[in-house]
């Protein structure tokens, strides 16, 4: 199966939190867009492509990880592009939360995707799928290239430092961390 096919599936299988009509009204369009462009798993579509992003969750002290980006200057969480050797959307998410925090050992909450989020960047529209990683007990997080710097966040302090996407994707997280069987 090929990454394309794997982003159908996943987003045809996928339903959106709590019936949110503007969560099912992303999702229809990420399979329009697909179906619409050959390319739009990558980078190299200019109408816009999937990406694949993770929140770092620390479940134990109830934080999250973001990363100052680089190239756009903002908190965020971990992700981006995804890259021909990936398999699964989920893989490439849990690759780039990876890359970009330095901690091995992440696991992905499991359910598949936690939102999607359609936003403009430099290159083009990034229809992202946004999923979340749990770190271990005691990660310790490295600053990669990507970013500027890594910051633990309680799970509250991120509005004061983020936009409404990480803070509704934060919010999305704690409460599938609270329904996930310890």
């Amino acid at each position: 199966m090929s990454l394309r096919d794997d982003a159908v599936r996943t987003l045809t299988d996928w339903s959106p939190p709590d019936g949110d009509p503007g969560q099912e009204e992303l999702r229809r369009g990420y399979l329009a867009h697909l179906a619409a462009h050959e390319d739009g798993m990558w980078k190299s579509c200019s109408a816009g492509h999937l990406t694949a992003s993770a929140l770092v969750f620390d479940p134990v002290d109830g934080r999250v990880l973001l990363t100052l980006h680089r190239k756009l200057r903002m908190w965020l969480q971990m992700g981006g592009h995804c890259e021909p050797e990936d398999a699964a959307l989920a893989g490439a998410a849990l690759r780039e939360a990876q890359e970009e925090s330095g901690i091995g050992g992440l696991t992905l909450l499991p359910g598949g995707p936690v939102r999607l989020d359609r936003h403009l960047t430099p290159c083009a529209w990034h229809l992202d799928v946004q999923y979340a990683a749990l770190a271990p007990v005691g990660a310790r997080e490295t600053v990669s290239e990507e970013s500027l710097e890594l910051r633990w966040y309680g799970c509250d302090e991120v509005a004061s430092v983020a936009d409404d996407s990480v803070v509704r994707l934060v919010e999305r997280t704690r409460a599938l961390v609270g329904e996930v069987p310890g």
